[in-house]
């Protein structure tokens, strides 16, 4: 069956019957029609025989995109999709509502693995990990029942003003009533019940370490602002059409977080942890694995608004520094004001790759980062190593940019000495990793 509005090479609306095998870092499983054409296949889980539809691919493609739209034979892992949004062409948010909470630890444990070896050529034993990845703190739930974890939920904007979430690589809005995954915080402000004219999207943030709440409107161009009214009191910010940049309309322009018993200030929409146990789960395990020495010095590279820069700074002592480096203007202003009371803390603002090599630091005890998706990259991990740090701590959002730059580190004689793994994004892909590097002992 093929879409009549299709190129004719497409291959968009086919429908094939296969057997689903191994699952692949981004939120599909692999699996290969009678052709030996190779299907990136969502809604399916590994072992499964199903029927599976082309959304994406031409004869030409090296691979097709399509979704699981009849299981034949399903496996023991599969559950009905709690969400009523969640299915083939609805909304892309979540990758795994049909597997139960258990397989999708276990499946975000095979992608790391997979990615470990294929990247960096580590088995989960020479990377000093368990092969688990551990739930959050309060995420582990009867069946049917889903962790609202989404402390920050960004709606897409319909042309009539209904707000809903993206479909899965698409611009097309699935219109919901309620996230399932979304924070109470979120839910309660009621987002969904009204309407959004002359808005692209609206973004809603409920922080989880105050009663903090705000909402941010980008307007479609030439588009006035709504008034706002919600079923919680809001700060209002908007998002400028011409240069992109944040402004508050009106209340603070900062939500107000806790971690590590401190708080922290983010402004302007700024970077901070999705999942309210994430911000302490990280940092406790990043704290474990570089055990902070009183009078050490220690870099917080990416530091965003000074999460680990301020745990670092508490244990260092006042003989130890820290130096954090972030490009963010706002975060950078956020930062200074969350550590002001450790004067031993220089928080620099630019990328850490051109304002690193400026500072002039040849030596450091200890050393943070927390890289965007991408990763460090190979120049930036190439000038860590000849830091000559005892340990490092690389916390990563994406497995495959984490193996690529371990594989860098051990070019420049850096080892893998532990790695934990997790569950911070419940029902989908996403999954944390915190690995500790040291150097490899070099034989006298």
């Amino acid at each position: 069956m093929q879409n009549a509005n299709a190129p004719e090479s497409s291959l968009i609306g086919e429908e094939y019957e296969v057997e689903v095998g191994p699952v692949a870092h981004g939120g599909h499983c692999i699996a290969r029609t009678e052709e030996g054409r190779v299907l990136f296949v969502r809604h399916a889980l590994p072992g499964e025989k199903i029927i599976a539809r082309v959304t994406e691919g031409e004869e030409t493609s090296r691979f097709l995109r399509a979704d699981a739209i009849t299981i034949l034979d399903a496996s023991k892992d599969r559950v009905e999709a709690p969400c009523p949004f969640a299915g083939p062409g609805k909304c892309g948010g979540c990758d795994w509502q049909h597997a139960k909470p258990g397989a999708q630890r276990r499946l975000k444990g095979e992608v790391i693995a997979e990615q470990l070896k294929r990247l960096a050529g580590l088995t989960p034993e020479e990377a000093g990990w368990d092969g688990t990845v551990m739930p959050a703190e309060g995420d582990k739930l009867p069946p049917g029942e889903v962790p609202q974890w989404r402390t920050r939920v960004q709606y897409a904007v319909d042309a009539e003003g209904h707000a809903g979430l993206r479909k899965h690589r698409s611009h097309e809005v699935e219109i919901i009533d309620h996230c399932m995954i979304a924070a109470q915080g979120v839910s309660e402000l009621g987002i969904e019940k009204r309407t959004w004219e002359g808005m692209a999207s609206v973004e809603a943030i409920a922080a989880s370490g105050s009663n903090d709440r705000q909402v941010i409107l980008a307007p479609r161009p030439g588009a006035r602002l709504p008034l706002v009214e919600l079923d919680k009191p809001v700060s209002v910010m908007r998002v400028d059409e011409h240069d992109g940049g944040i402004h508050r309309v009106h209340g603070r322009a900062f939500v107000r977080e806790r971690a590590d018993g401190r708080t922290h200030r983010v402004g302007s929409g700024g970077f901070w942890q999705v999942h309210p146990k994430a911000a302490d789960t990280l940092m406790l395990a990043v704290m474990q694995g570089l055990t902070p020495r009183k009078g050490e010095t220690a870099l917080d590279l990416y530091c965003g608004v000074g999460l680990f820069a301020g745990a670092l700074a508490d244990r260092v002592g006042d003989q130890g520094a820290v130096l954090g480096i972030e490009s963010g203007k706002r975060a950078v202003e956020d930062a200074r004001h969350n550590l002001a009371d450790f004067p031993r803390v220089r928080i620099e603002q630019g990328k850490v790759e051109s304002v690193l090599p400026r500072t002039g630091i040849t030596e450091v005890d200890l050393i943070v980062l927390d890289p965007p998706r991408a990763g460090a990259g190979k120049q930036t991990v190439h000038h860590l190593a000849g830091l000559g740090a005892r340990r490092i701590a690389y916390v990563a959002c994406d497995p495959a940019a984490l193996a690529r730059d371990l594989a860098y580190f051990a070019e420049r004689g850096y080892r893998v000495r532990t790695l934990r793994a997790f569950d911070l994004f419940p029902m989908t892909h996403h999954v944390e990793c915190v690995a500790i590097l040291e150097p490899v002992k070099k034989d006298v």
